[in-house]
C-alpha cells in the first residue's frame, strides 16, 4: 500500500515504513564539505532547535566576573549530574571567548535557566564586550555570591546551578570549532514559587525560552506546551498491532497511530457495544451511504478525539467499523 503525504511517498512494508530513496522528493541536500563554516552553522542552528540556553557565569584568576549565554547546551547525566555547554571559537578571527578562557583558569561555572522575562537582558549579555567588562552590569543583572563556587549567581534567574568543570574537550582549532565544557552540578537553586506541589519545576511557571536559528527564539509556555505520555513503565501494543485499515488510513496521522499504539488495554466488547449508542456514531450511521463512507467518517471522528487526547474513546469509535476493530 502506498500512502501519499505532502512531501513523499511512503511504502508500507511489514511493521515499518520504508521508501526507496528515489521516491523522496522536495528535499534539498547540503554537503558541509562544500559550505563555509558560517553557512553550516546557520543551517544546523535552524534544524537542531529549539535549544535550551545556558546563561553561564564565570570568573578569571583575578576574580573578575563574566556572564554570557550559550545555546549549545544540555543535560547529559543525572548520576552524576552533568551538564555540557560549548563556547565555540569565533568564526571571523578564530579567537576564543572569555567564558572559555575563564573556565580554563578557574574550572567553575554557574549555569542559569533563562525565562522569557530575562530574554532581552540575556541577549544583551551575548555582546562581545572587551575582556574585563562586567556583563552583569551591562545587562542590568544583580550579582550574588554562590555557596560552593567562585562565580556569581544572577539573582533574577529562575534557577541557578553551581558547577565544577570536570573536563574541557576541544573539537577543533579553527573558527567555529566548539569546546565541550563538562560540568558537574554541585548545588541547585530554584525559585520556590516556580515549583509545583510535588516540588518539581512547573513549566507554565518557569516560562523558559530557547534558541532557534538567526534571531529566533521559542517561548515554552501557554499553548506551546503539550504533554505526551511516556511509555517507560508500560509497553504499548505498538503500531504494528493495529488493524491494517488503521495503518493504511489516509485520515489518521502518524501521531494518531502512535497514540493508538501506545495503549496497553483495548476497549472491551461491552464498551464497544455501549458506544454504538453515542449520538455522534448515530449521526455517522445516518449520513453514510456505504461502508467506505462510514469508515472514513469514523476515522475522522477518531482523529478529532485523538487530537484532544481521548485515546480510549477514539478506540471505541474506531471499533464501530469491523475492519478497524482490534
Amino acid at each position: 500500500m502506498v500512502r501519499v503525504v505532502p512531501w513523499m511517498l511512503v511504502v508500507q512494508t511489514g511493521t515499518a515504513n520504508s521508501v526507496p530513496l528515489s521516491y523522496i522528493r522536495d528535499m534539498q541536500t547540503f554537503d558541509p564539505r562544500e559550505m563555509t563554516p558560517a553557512q553550516t552553522q546557520r543551517l544546523l542552528q535552524g534544524i537542531v532547535a529549539p535549544r535550551p540556553i545556558a546563561l553561564a557565569s564565570t570568573v578569571n584568576r583575578n576574580g573578575e566576573p563574566n556572564l554570557s549565554p550559550f545555546s549549545f547546551f544540555n543535560i547529559f547525566s543525572s548520576n552524576p549530574p552533568i551538564l555540557v555547554f560549548s563556547p565555540a571559537r569565533r568564526m571571523r578571527n578564530n579567537t576564543t571567548k572569555d567564558t572559555l578562557n575563564n573556565v580554563l583558569e578557574v574550572p567553575e561555572v554557574v549555569i542559569h535557566a533563562v525565562s522569557y522575562a530575562l530574554v532581552e537582558q540575556t541577549s544583551l549579555a551575548s555582546s562581545e564586550y572587551p575582556t574585563g567588562t562586567n556583563e552583569f552590569i551591562k545587562a542590568g543583572f544583580t550579582m550574588a555570591p554562590s555557596e560552593l563556587v567562585r562565580p556569581y549567581r544572577v539573582v533574577e534567574a529562575p534557577a541557578a546551578l553551581e558547577c565544577k568543570v570536570n573536563d574541557i574537550i576541544a573539537l577543533g582549532d579553527q573558527g567555529g570549532a566548539g569546546h565541550l565544557v563538562v560540568c558537574e552540578v554541585l548545588k541547585i537553586h530554584v525559585d520556590p514559587k516556580l515549583l509545583n506541589d510535588a516540588g518539581e519545576p512547573d513549566p507554565f511557571r518557569m516560562d523558559l525560552v530557547a534558541r532557534l536559528g538567526g534571531d529566533w527564539y521559542a517561548r515554552a509556555s501557554g499553548e506551546a506546551l503539550f504533554s505526551v505520555e511516556k511509555p517507560i513503565t508500560t509497553l504499548g501494543i505498538g503500531v504494528d498491532a493495529l488493524p491494517k485499515a488503521l495503518r493504511d488510513s489516509l485520515i489518521l496521522t502518524g501521531n494518531d497511530l502512535g497514540r493508538l499504539g501506545n495503549v496497553t488495554e483495548l476497549p472491551t466488547p461491552e464498551e464497544i457495544e455501549e458506544f454504538a449508542k453515542h449520538h455522534r456514531i448515530d449521526e455517522i450511521e445516518r449520513a453514510s451511504d456505504n461502508g467506505l463512507e462510514r469508515r472514513i467518517a469514523l476515522h475522522q471522528y477518531a482523529h478529532e478525539l485523538l487530537e484532544k487526547g481521548k485515546v480510549h474513546k477514539a478506540w471505541k469509535a474506531l471499533a464501530q467499523d469491523p475492519l478497524s476493530r482490534p
